[in-house]
């Protein structure tokens, strides 16, 4: 298998760049201006796409770019998820299991190996040329599911979902954002109640992707991060399955899979070097690989919110979450069952 790409080596258009994309992503900002307007995310410029979710407005023209070209084949597998949801671990887990190694994660990080399509690739008039990828191509995407291309469901190809407890979720967003500018948590809390986050509602993110999964258990795989972190290893084989690369008896005899998990932990990824002191580029913003590497705990949440933000956060969790058949883990409740 040659799976996935790094942003340095994808393959570009002949045109990328030009005045022709410049004109497709021009035509497109125009088409975003017209959208309803919305608050500000830590004070820079908002939009809520037509598909009722929120974003910086760079962001909505990329995902629309994306959807228009942006072609999904079969053998494609997309990663997606709500931001600060464990994204960087998903990322090194899957791409590890997919070459079967480790050795890559010391000297690229988790960004470069597995880069964001709206915010990495389809980004500054790009518009690259990704057909002459091997396959299975690895993407990586926040958008919501009513919003990617077509191709993506109408193909087929494997898609991996994974979401967090909405609680631990918002305060890693909240400590993400409070690393580049203050952003006051009750302000903060406010609007992530009020849906306007990034890619948000949270909720309806969620639900989107697990609808998906209901419909079509084959194409879409739906992990919590509660679970992952209870049995890694499991998931790990779990995901591994559902993908089509499997590990064998043999490989799971010489700890193949183990490896992995014990490369990709948090404290191991945090620790190495390209991830303490290097950057990647977001967009046209240079940002520290170490931004992406906090805790990880799970219920870390109890550190920061108040009993009333937390009990907030789980009435609009019930309430949005009824009906659907979704039963999340129960660290997501905040009052544990015996």
């Amino acid at each position: 298998m040659a799976p996935s790409f790094r942003l340095s080596s994808a393959p570009e258009s002949a045109d990328e760049a030009t005045a022709h994309n410049k004109e497709i992503y021009d035509q497109l900002r125009r088409v975003a201006e017209t959208f309803p307007s919305a608050p500000s995310l830590i004070g820079l410029p908002c939009s809520r796409h037509l598909d009722g979710w929120y974003t910086f407005t760079n962001g909505v023209v990329s995902s629309m770019v994306i959807k228009e070209h942006l072609t999904a084949r079969a053998t494609d597998i997309f990663l997606t998820t709500f931001p600060k949801s464990s994204t960087t671990w998903l990322k090194v887990l899957l791409y590890s299991t997919l070459h079967r190694g480790t050795d890559e994660l010391v000297a690229h990080s988790p960004h470069q190996l597995v880069p964001f399509l709206e915010s990495q690739v389809f980004v500054n008039d790009r518009i690259p040329d990704l057909s002459s990828l091997s396959s299975p191509r690895l993407f990586m995407t926040h958008i919501p599911s009513q919003s990617l291309p077509n191709s993506v469901a109408t193909s087929g190809c494997k898609v991996v979902y994974l979401c967090r407890d909405p609680k631990d979720c918002f305060v890693s967003l909240w400590h993400f954002w409070n690393r580049f500018m203050p952003w006051d948590i009750d302000e903060a809390h406010r609007q992530f109640c009020d849906g306007v986050s990034q890619f948000g509602p949270f909720w309806e993110h969620i639900l989107g992707y697990w609808r998906w999964h209901v419909e079509k258990p084959n194409q879409v795989l739906f992990l919590t991060y509660e679970e992952l972190a209870a049995d890694t290893l499991g998931q790990l084989r779990r995901l591994a399955e559902f993908v089509g690369c499997p590990f064998t008896t043999e490989e799971q005899k010489h700890g193949v899979d183990r490896n992995i998990v014990e490369a990709c932990a948090l404290e191991n990824m945090s620790g190495l070097e390209v991830n303490r002191s290097g950057t990647i580029t977001i967009v046209d913003s240079t940002v520290p690989n170490n931004t992406f590497f906090r805790r990880g705990v799970v219920g870390d949440w109890r550190n920061h919110l108040t009993p009333e933000m937390a009990r907030r956060i789980d009435e609009i969790t019930k309430s949005k979450f009824k009906g659907s058949g979704l039963l999340l883990h129960p660290q997501f409740l905040q009052v544990k069952r015996e």
